[in-house]
């Protein structure tokens, strides 16, 4: 059984990030664009699950699943699309999960909802720390139940996803984030 436990930020979920992001460097090499660090864990200050979401921009999303034996080999169990049309989802960890991957092909727009949400959160503290907020008491009342937590914040993501959205439209580094 899962145990839901939100924590407070921790430096080293960076570098998680940075040691696992070289990893899938080497297995996908030409058809890898860029890696971005997303999920609560790339927001410094926020309290988050320590699980380190990891979003790799490929240039063709079915080569991803030509790489299954090496992804397995780094502890990556395959998952599908999981939930959201045209991506490759991977888990490490099983019940103790450690990092959830989130591939996508360079035009999908949902890319930009993930950077979005990471960079709302990363410049508007006051909205970081009600989140941060709402997920510890969530995990607090559903320490055993993640689809309780999950489903207990969606609402609030959802809100501020809208937000974050028409924020990263006005103010964001959209340019910067073409592929």
């Amino acid at each position: 059984m899962r145990k839901v436990e939100v924590l407070n930020y921790d430096r080293q979920w960076s570098t998680a990030f940075e040691v696992e992001a070289q990893k899938l460097k080497r297995v996908f090499k030409d058809n890898m664009i860029v890696i971005f660090h997303i999920g609560s864990t790339s927001v410094p200050g926020l309290k988050a699950k320590p699980i380190i979401d990891i979003l790799p921009v490929v240039k063709d999303i079915a080569e991803v699943d030509d790489y299954l034996i090496e992804m397995n080999a780094l502890g990556y169990e395959a998952r599908g699309e999981n939930g959201i049309r045209g991506r490759r989802y991977f888990q490490k960890g099983h019940d103790n999960r450690m990092h959830h991957l989130h591939f996508f092909a360079k035009d999908n727009k949902e890319i930009i909802r993930h950077l979005a949400f990471r960079d709302y959160l990363r410049t508007h503290p006051l909205e970081a720390e009600r989140y941060g907020a709402l997920k510890e008491s969530l995990a607090i009342k559903h320490s055993t139940d993640i689809h309780a937590y999950i489903e207990g914040k969606n609402a609030y993501v959802k809100k501020v996803e809208q937000k974050a959205l028409v924020w990263f439209e006005r103010f964001g580094n959209l340019h910067q984030h073409r592929f």
